[in-house]
């Protein structure tokens, strides 16, 4: 019975050969399972070839071996005499002992490469949905948006929670959109810079409001920036902000986060990338107004319901600016305060254009040595290990920003959190929008942040809050 079954399957050159590559396939998932099993994971490239691409081999091999089989048989027939007609299909005559043992050889074989290509599959859809298999997989495409992940607050947040969601819907959808996201990488059909996927996203309430209610109230909370100044000194300078987050608070809503009151709704009219916003609508509880601006809007322009992400539109990928990063790189001792201008001379290095991370990496360093070996040479010598090490940290700034072969530079992703670094808020809050009326959308700064202090070394308000 043995022996006819895998004569069956091994009868013909196809048959042999599917038979060969299943097992073949098989072996190498079960190898790579226990390898990974005992503390090696590898990387996404292990898990794409042990759940993804063998499975499919071994899948073609199954498929192969009806196939050979029916060659074979097709073959018998054409030698023999030409007036017999062969059945439309086989004979399965289940009252011989050795066709039950070959059927039921069959049932157990077929059910058990079923368990192994839906497991397979389960995990295979695990490693696509992985941060790794999203930022590594296409090395150069998603580089920028990986490097900014890693270093963001939703670290741990995978790209699939905020891209993808929960829900069958999505998640087809997000499957077919990557098989044109694969043709294109694999044609070079991508854009460079990648645009932000804003008119793709899922709304803000079925992914963001799955952690962060709208509905809880957080009040103000004191936010304490430390600026340096680009003078010889680096000279030292902190803003305290009172910044009044705010949100429902009973039946009430105040602050920020005044917004997100389900009580009050707001539209905008606004361009494809909702950096310039033409027309507002707000409803509440009181009635409708809408604000116009004088600018016609672009043929392109479309309406919005506001949500989280209009705000925080780069809650995850965060690109800094070259002043703040430094600035940052200072504070936690990553370049020493005590260089002589080093933040004027760290920001311009920054901004050079390079051909590559490893060019800008040789090149901001040569660029701060000979800044020093010129103007302090003194400073050169007895702070060799500090130049070396703030080059090293400008070199690693400049590789989380600047992506040159994406073509990604500093500001190529704004952030509409806050008004410093783009218009942000002051895309609304900007006294162009108006009612007929003349009614203008507020624009007083104590709505958002009471300033305690701004730009002073070793301000009153922290001495007091810090005895």
């Amino acid at each position: 019975m043995i022996n006819h079954f895998f004569g069956v399957l091994t009868r013909n050159l196809v048959s042999l050969f599917g038979t060969s590559l299943a097992l073949v396939a098989l072996l190498l998932i079960a190898t790579l399972i226990v390898i990974q099993a005992m503390g090696y994971m590898g990387g996404t490239y292990l898990g794409i070839v042990t759940f993804l691409i063998l499975p499919m081999v071994m899948v073609l091999g199954l498929l192969l071996i009806p196939v050979g089989y029916w060659w074979q048989k097709r073959r018998e027939r054409r030698a023999a005499e030409a007036h017999v007609a062969p059945p439309k299909f086989p004979i399965i005559d289940l009252n011989e002992e050795k066709t039950r043992g070959v059927v039921l050889i069959f049932l157990l074989v077929t059910v058990f490469n079923v368990v192994i290509i839906a497991g397979a599959t389960f995990k295979g859809v695990q490693v696509m949905d992985s941060t790794e298999f999203c930022g590594t997989a296409c090395h150069s495409v998603m580089q920028p948006e990986y490097t900014a992940h890693q270093r963001s607050p939703h670290a741990r947040v995978s790209c699939a929670d905020c891209h993808i969601g929960a829900g069958a819907d999505w998640f087809v959808k997000s499957k077919l959109s990557g098989a044109w996201q694969l043709v294109a990488v694999a044609l070079d059909l991508y854009p460079r810079p990648i645009p932000s996927p804003v008119e793709n996203l899922r709304p803000a309430r079925e992914t963001c409001e799955e952690c962060h209610w709208p509905t809880r109230f957080s009040g103000d909370r004191l936010k304490v920036r430390v600026h340096y100044e680009e003078d010889e000194a680096n000279t030292e300078l902190t803003s305290v902000l009172l910044v009044k987050v705010g949100g429902i608070h009973g039946r009430e809503s105040s602050g920020i986060h005044w917004h997100v009151d389900p009580r009050n709704e707001i539209r905008f009219l606004a361009d494809r990338k909702r950096e310039n916003i033409y027309d507002v609508e707000l409803t509440t509880p009181e009635g409708r107004k809408v604000f116009k601006v004088d600018e016609a809007a672009p043929a392109d322009a479309a309406w919005r319901t506001m949500d989280c992400v209009d705000c925080h539109n780069r809650p995850t990928h965060i690109y800094r600016s070259a002043e703040d990063e430094v600035d940052l790189a200072i504070e936690t001792g990553r370049i020493a305060q005590s260089l002589p201008f080093i933040k004027r001379e760290g920001v311009r290095a920054l901004k050079v254009e390079y051909d590559s991370h490893a060019a800008a990496r040789t090149g901001i360093a040569a660029d701060i040595a000979q800044f020093y070996a010129s103007t302090y040479p003194e400073v050169a010598t007895a702070q060799a290990d500090d130049i070396d090490a703030a080059s090293a940290a400008l070199g690693d700034i400049f590789s989380w920003n600047v992506f040159p072969h994406m073509k990604v530079t500093w500001g190529t992703y704004p952030d509409h959190i806050g008004h410093e670094d783009g218009p942000g808020c002051f895309r609304c809050h900007n006294r162009q929008h108006k009612t007929e009326d003349g009614e203008g959308i507020s624009r007083r700064c104590a709505t958002c942040h009471t300033i305690l202090a701004e730009g002073e070394q070793d301000p009153e308000i922290l001495t007091k809050l810090n005895p």
